[in-house]
């Protein structure tokens, strides 16, 4: 058991290393089908952390990531290819879904899927694309949950599918390559190596900061909302 386990609410389906280990030689092949249902509809599992994962145990040299012999940096940029092609092809599976099925989807519910598919969800992504535009779909890269309800909102407020697809594959290939290659990178750093489960850690509370701080700008906003029509 990895200490990523042992964080409250985190279970090992969500510990990236534990994931890799579990999948054996087929690692990247699960590793690829994860990417594109979180990117596609299930927001709750890895992606970020996932993805910095890889390309750390890259460096490392398991053979599961790295294909027996095949050099390390050949390794990075075939995992990062077909990494960000499935990850593309969740967005555009995504896309087809909020085009689709978004207004029977974010129905209000009771339960795990209701808090999943809730409506704020979807309203508060509506609120970041019309604030950055057709850039949202390269910026909500970074931000879990957002990564994956954009695409859903560019489907189903219309956004046409050429325009659509030159902004996500922009962001996907920045975010697939991107954290790959810094995950590779400090994956050759001795301390990472020697407290990989912290820095897993780490890499899990980084990713939520963006919705912390967009939870608590939206508590500040209705705040003032509240004081404003109290006056």
């Amino acid at each position: 058991m990895t200490l990523l386990t042992l964080v409250p609410m985190m279970p090992s389906w969500l510990d990236p290393a534990a994931i890799i280990h579990a999948l054996g030689n087929g690692a990247l092949w699960g590793v690829c089908l994860i990417l594109f249902i979180e990117c596609a509809i299930f927001p709750v599992l890895p992606g970020d952390s996932l993805l910095f994962t890889v390309g750390m145990f890259i460096a490392m040299n398991p053979p599961s990531i790295t294909f027996g012999s095949m050099p390390k940096p050949l390794v990075y940029i075939v995992a990062c290819a077909i990494m960000t092609v499935f990850a593309i092809g969740g967005n555009i599976a995504g896309y087809y879904i909020g085009k689709t099925i978004a207004p029977w989807l974010f129905k209000p519910r009771e339960g795990f899927i209701g808090k999943i598919f809730s409506p704020k969800h979807l309203a508060d992504t509506h609120a970041f694309f019309e604030r950055y535009g057709s850039k949202a779909l390269v910026l909500g890269r970074f931000v879990p949950f957002v990564r994956t309800f954009v695409t859903m909102v560019a489907g189903a407020a219309g956004m046409t599918f050429r325009h659509f697809i030159s902004w996500t594959a922009i962001g996907g290939i920045v975010w697939a390559w991107g954290i790959t290659l810094a995950g590779y990178l400090l994956g050759n750093v001795k301390f990472i190596g020697d407290h990989i489960d912290l820095i897993l850690v780490l890499i899990v509370l980084v990713s939520v900061v963006p919705m912390v701080v967009e939870w608590w700008n939206g508590k500040r906003k209705a705040a003032k909302e509240a004081d404003a029509a109290a006056v």
